[in-house]
């Protein structure tokens, strides 16, 4: 005679084991700050790689702007000539004057940096330089740091390579 079904300690186990992953999983799931800080440094770092990599491929300067309340990518200092983002749409936040026609990017509720820079440009060689430095002498930081936090999680740096505008976490 066969028998098909479970046996009643097998039940209670799996009842066990999803209580204990419900107690240690779910709260991470409902958690939405850490996500959105994760996603603002992976956004920031990508703008400055394509930052980099438009001025060489334009063969024209690339400013960014980091003003404590967005990061934003122009053609010139005062960020009249604006970058058009790849996708062709940026979110429009208020900090970066309600347009999502140009390449600036705000970060969410909560979520804040800090960076030692608050202008800089690459040149159409990819190499950093603070505003007022012209090719080949630059006065950049040795490696400047962004650091991306307040969302609960462990704050994250991104770095600039001070000779080849290498940019990395």
């Amino acid at each position: 005679m066969k028998t098909r079904g479970f046996t009643l300690v097998e039940l209670i186990m799996v009842m066990i084991i999803i209580g204990i992953l419900a107690v240690v999983a779910l709260p991470r799931f409902f958690d939405r700050l850490t996500f959105d800080e994760l996603g603002f440094f992976d956004q920031t770092k990508a703008m400055l790689r394509y930052g980099q990599k438009l001025a060489v491929a334009q063969n024209r300067n690339v400013f960014v702007r980091l003003n404590g309340s967005s990061v934003a990518l122009c053609f010139d200092a005062a960020c009249i000539s604006r970058v058009v983002p790849p996708s062709g749409r940026a979110t429009g936040a208020a900090a970066c004057d309600n347009d999502s026609n140009w390449f600036c990017e705000a970060p969410p509720a909560g979520i804040s940096y800090t960076s030692g820079n608050v202008l800089f440009y690459f040149s159409a060689q990819g190499k950093p330089y603070n505003p007022a430095d012209t090719a080949p002498n630059s006065t950049f930081t040795s490696q400047l740091g962004i650091t991306i936090g307040g969302g609960g999680g462990a704050a994250r740096t991104i770095f600039v390579e001070q000779e080849t505008g290498y940019v990395h976490s």
